[in-house]
C-alpha cells in the first residue's frame, strides 16, 4: 500500500551528533543538523525586558520560533544555535545512546518534519533508524509519539548495523559503527543483530573533538567562539579581532561554539596514520596551517594523527 514511486518513506536517523532525514531511495538526506537543542528558561525570557527586541531580530534572522515545551523555549536547527541569546544553555536529549528527554526528540522530530522535509508526517510511511542496543521501552515511547502525535500512516524500526549492513549489499557482516558519542560492533546474520554480541565503547567523534580542543589548550592555543569578537577594518584590505563581551552567555554554548570549531579542524587537517602511532616517528612531521575564525593561523603536526588513532589505541589520550 505504502510503497511503490507514489508515496516516498521517509528515513529519520537521530544520533547523539546530528539528525538525518530524508527520503527512502535517494543517496543521501535532504537535512542534516545537530541533535542538540538551546534550551532557555521561560521565566528568565519573561522577566527579560528585551524579549519583544529578541523576537523581532529571531524572525529577521529567518530563525525559526522556539518550541515551547512547559518553562522551556527550545531552539532546533544548526541556523538557530549559530544565534548566540542570554541565558541560552545546549542541551542533548541523548546520553550514552539512551534517550533521557522526549521533549527535545520531539522537538528535532518537528523541525525535520515541518521546517527541513516541509512534508506533513500524515501523509508519508517512517523509517526509524535505531541503535543496535535499543531497549523495548525506548521502542515503545518512539512507537507512541509517531502514531499518537504525528499520526503515521505506517512505522518500521530498523537497527542501524542492519541498515548499514544492507546498504553494502550483504544481509550478512560485522558492522563497526563509529559514531559521535560512541563505537558500536554488531554482527549482523541475515537481516538480524545478534544482540548478545553487541560491544560498545565510548570513543567517538566527539570525544576525538574533546581530545584536540585540550591539545590545543595545552600549546596555548585559545579558540574564540564566534560570538566573542568581531572583525574591523584597520586599514583597506586589513582586519583585526576584537573582543566583545556577552556576560549572560552560558558555559554550555561557550563550549559548544568551540567545539564546532574544533570538529572543522579535526575534519580538515587529521587523518588516520598508515601505521600505528609512535611519538617519535611523527615529530618531524611538516606541519599544517589552518585558519581559525579571528583570523590567528595556528599549526599543527603530530596531532593530525595523534588524535584519530586514538580510535584504535584508547591509551593514547592520557599521553
Amino acid at each position: 500500500m505504502y510503497g511503490g514511486d507514489e508515496v516516498s518513506a521517509i528515513v529519520l536517523d537521530l544520533g547523539s551528533h546530528t539528525c538525518k532525514a530524508g527520503y527512502a531511495g535517494e543517496d543521501a538526506p535532504k537535512a542534516v543538523f545537530p541533535s542538540v537543542v538551546g534550551a532557555i528558561d521561560q521565566m528568565e525570557v519573561d522577566d527579560n525586558t528585551n524579549g519583544e527586541k529578541n523576537s523581532s531580530i529571531d524572525s529577521k534572522a529567518g530563525v525559526k520560533d522556539s518550541e515551547r515545551k512547559g518553562k522551556r523555549k527550545l531552539y532546533v536547527g544548526s541556523q538557530s544555535l549559530g544565534f548566540r541569546r542570554d541565558n541560552m544553555e545546549v542541551l542533548s536529549p541523548i546520553k550514552d545512546g539512551v534517550v533521557m528527554d522526549w521533549d527535545i526528540v520531539d522537538s528535532i522530530w518537528d523541525h525535520a518534519f515541518r521546517e527541513c522535509l516541509l512534508v506533513d508526517p500524515k501523509e508519508h510511511p517512517m523509517l526509524l533508524a535505531e541503535p543496535s542496543s535499543n531497549s523495548q521501552q525506548q521502542r515503545e515511547r518512539t512507537v507512541e509519539l509517531m502514531f499518537e502525535k504525528y499520526n503515521v500512516p505506517a512505522l518500521f524500526l530498523a537497527k542501524n548495523a542492519v541498515l548499514t549492513s544492507f546498504a553494502s549489499g550483504r544481509a550478512t557482516a560485522l558492522v563497526v559503527d563509529s559514531g559521535g558519542g560512541s563505537t558500536t560492533i554488531a554482527p549482523v546474520h541475515d537481516g538480524y543483530v545478534i544482540q548478545k554480541a553487541v560491544a560498545s565503547c565510548p570513543i567517538g567523534g566527539e570525544f576525538l573533538t574533546d581530545c584536540l580542543l585540550k591539545s590545543l589548550e595545552s600549546k596555548g592555543v585559545v579558540i574564540k567562539p564566534r560570538y566573542s569578537f568581531k572583525r574591523k577594518e584597520t586599514r583597506p584590505g586589513d582586519f583585526q579581532a576584537v573582543d566583545v563581551d556577552f556576560p549572560n552567555t552560558t558555559e554550555s554554548y561557550r563550549l559548544y561554539s568551540q567545539r564546532v570549531i574544533a570538529s572543522d579542524i579535526k575534519e580538515c587537517v587529521c587523518r588516520a596514520p598508515d601505521t600505528p602511532y609512535d611519538e617519535a616517528s611523527y615529530s618531524n612531521i611538516p606541519m599544517t596551517p589552518y585558519e581559525l575564525p579571528d583570523g590567528q593561523t595556528i599549526e599543527i603536526g603530530a596531532d593530525r594523527f595523534k588524535i584519530p588513532d586514538i580510535l584504535f589505541n584508547p591509551s593514547l589520550a592520557q599521553v
